[in-house]
């Protein structure tokens, strides 16, 4: 296999990254032509397809969407060289790139991220949301340099991470103020048949909720189950159901959503992790908050 030449590899991740030869050729100021031809030239080089097509569209072979992960990379990386060299500043320690999972309760993201926007020189906080599985690809890639979430890597993912445990916290149920005067009495045996907002089944939080219910021999009414988390608890400001939140969130969600304390258990866990790339942490932003998360948030 020939080295790749980066001029080729350049026209390729623009194709790519925009969709069409067309949209690639008006970025690059080049005719269609000169890039179909250089793709095929690189395709000849590295020994296998990048594209197929599926009617006028193209679409990335399995191959081509590992040379495009390498290729993000090294162009992401080279844009990063020009910023540092315009501004005298290292773009990687002045921005941090977080991914979070669609399951993390966004108020405890809230809380983990605060120190990053403290700590001087100030950096860029730029923060996605996305499935596990994905954001791993973009970690994976150095797109992200970590990702928050409520569940460790999986082992069946073959991606090299590694999970820094932020803390753990037990779980509260809230409810609208008549909600809250009905079920505050016998808790838990209270939310046998109460109305009850949960998180899909399959999140981590659902299956714990789930045995906890079946160890009290409990059977909450579920009115209402959210893969969105905050429109669980819009649900629940409104009065449709009781719904749970991590202990260590509490206070600020009944402040926010104007509901109240029902119960609570140390029973049920949430564990909450920030997955790198690296065995240990070296950016400075990504150092405060396991620090403050440790010490503070989860102590």
């Amino acid at each position: 296999m020939q080295w790749p030449n980066f001029h080729h590899l350049l026209y390729f991740w623009t194709i790519a990254r925009l969709g069409t030869v067309a949209a690639a050729a008006e970025e690059l100021m080049v005719t269609p032509q000169t890039i179909s031809g250089q793709i095929r030239v690189l395709e000849e080089a590295l020994g296998e397809k990048l594209f197929g097509r599926s009617g006028r569209n193209l679409l990335l072979t399995d191959f081509g969407r590992a040379v495009y992960g390498y290729a993000d990379e090294i162009f992401s990386v080279g844009r990063e060289l020009m910023e540092s060299l315009r501004t005298g500043i290292s773009v990687r320690q002045s921005s941090l790139r977080v991914g979070v999972t669609i399951g993390m309760p966004k108020l405890v993201a809230h809380e983990i991220l605060q120190p990053a926007l403290r700590i001087e020189p100030k950096i860029r906080l730029v923060c996605s949301e996305n499935r596990l599985e994905a954001l791993l690809a973009d970690l994976a890639t150095h797109t992200l340099d970590v990702v928050l979430a409520d569940v460790p890597v999986p082992a069946q993912i073959k991606v090299q991470a590694y999970n820094h445990l932020l803390g753990k916290s037990g779980i509260t149920f809230l409810g609208s103020g008549t909600l809250a005067r009905g079920y505050r009495r016998r808790f838990p045996e209270s939310l046998d048949q109460a109305p009850m907002l949960l998180p899909v089944p399959g999140t981590s939080l659902r299956g714990s909720l789930d045995r906890w219910f079946d160890e009290l021999k409990i059977q909450p009414r579920i009115v209402g189950e959210f893969a969105d988390i905050a429109l669980l608890k819009a649900f629940g400001q409104a009065g449709a159901g009781i719904f749970p939140v991590p202990s260590v969130v509490e206070e600020e969600v009944k402040r926010q959503y104007r509901v109240r304390h029902i119960g609570a258990t140390d029973e049920v866990i949430e564990r909450f992790y920030a997955i790198s790339v690296e065995r240990r942490v070296r950016h400075p932003a990504m150092a405060a908050i396991c620090a403050q998360a440790r010490e503070e948030l989860f102590a």
